[in-house]
């Protein structure tokens, strides 16, 4: 009979950079059970609606992570229109729309750099993170700002891009386009990338919506669920369709990633195209009365946005379910039978983010 052993698994870790800890349960050098441990850098961001007024909180809503930051505030800012009864110009939905696919491109290349880091790969955790530098400068150029941007605002947005940034930001599109295909070609055609991620992990689709999968982790089960077909931002007028992979193991949710980064590229320069003319921004009065509840499609995944106000400057209730709460659930399912030297691997195709996840 295999010996079983507990094995304590972060929350610091060399090839993994977020403070995730799980006891692996073993048989030899198998995984049979893992039980998770989070709690490492809670705030208590949601617990500061009742200090900071309705406006005020976009900033605060923004810091739930970094990465994600324009989605959250999006998402917040949004949630709280809806209740005011506010339509936003839609300059400033196409606005927001290009920021959050830039995001999300911002995203997918850090994941890609730091799991090329992991399998030893350091040429290639670096060509993705100098492309991600491009991304960032347009940042930059855009909002001032190069994770937290701060341009989401009730009513609208805070700042415009001239044609000058738009061009630019075309051009550095398509440039980063022919870089990018460099990157997937060598990312996906790599022998080593097969042997170590193809058939790891597998999540069955009935498995997968079981569990609450969300995001690519859900799409690479062969589920084409995408958030952004409910119709927020500029989607309705830009061609969306989910990106799906039926094979449910680790290489197919790096593929989805991949043609993720690809298809975000075609909506920026599709979005830059139709972008009409007009104000970026409404005039807001009175205060937030009644609640309601926003799905939108963060890089990761699925994340749902729950506000509740009472007719005061402070609202009741900010509530916020990130896609790695979703996503942890599964991946526990996908890390049995997995050996121990998979498991870093394992984590990092589903793309975590446990500051999201600790608000």
């Amino acid at each position: 009979m295999a010996k079983r052993s507990i094995v304590p698994f972060g929350p610091q870790h060399p090839v993994l950079p977020e403070p995730v800890h799980l006891d692996l349960i073993l048989e030899d050098e198998t995984v049979v059970g893992a039980v998770p441990n989070i709690g490492f850098v809670h705030r208590g961001l949601e617990k500061l609606v009742e200090t900071k007024d309705f406006k005020e909180y976009v900033y605060i809503a923004e810091r739930v992570c970094g990465i994600c930051s324009c989605g959250h505030g999006m998402g917040y800012c949004e949630s709280v229109e809806h209740i005011m009864g506010i339509d936003i110009p839609e300059r400033a939905k196409y606005l927001r729309t290009i920021w959050i696919e830039m995001s999300r491109v911002h995203s997918h290349l850090l994941w890609l750099g730091l799991l090329a880091d992991a399998m030893g790969f350091e040429s290639l955790f670096m060509e993705s993170w100098r492309l991600r530098e491009k991304i960032l400068d347009m940042f930059d150029m855009t909002t001032g700002g190069r994770i937290i941007f701060s341009v989401n605002c009730i009513g609208g947005v805070l700042k415009d891009m001239d044609k000058t940034m738009l061009d630019s930001l075309d051009a550095t599109i398509r440039q980063m386009e022919k870089d990018f295909a460099v990157i997937e070609e060598t990312f996906l055609g790599e022998y080593t990338v097969h042997s170590r991620l193809k058939g790891l992990g597998v999540l069955e689709p009935g498995q997968a919506v079981l569990a609450g999968a969300v995001g690519p982790m859900l799409r690479a089960s062969g589920i084409p669920y995408d958030a952004r077909l409910l119709g927020y931002g500029a989607y309705p007028h830009l061609d969306v369709k989910p990106i799906v992979r039926t094979e449910g193991d680790s290489y197919a949710r790096c593929e989805v990633r991949l043609a993720e980064i690809r298809q975000s590229f075609a909506l920026i320069r599709q979005a830059i195209g139709q972008i009409p003319d007009g104000a970026i921004s409404v005039p807001v009065k009175g205060f937030p009365k009644g609640e309601y509840f926003m799905r939108i499609e963060q890089p990761r995944g699925e994340a749902i946005y729950y506000v509740k106000g009472n007719g005061t400057k402070f609202i009741d209730r900010f509530r916020l379910r990130t896609p790695t709460t979703s996503n942890i659930p599964p991946m526990l399912d996908m890390l049995k039978g997995c050996q121990l030297a998979d498991v870093p691997l394992l984590i990092l195709t589903i793309d975590p983010c446990i500051s999201c996840t600790e608000r």
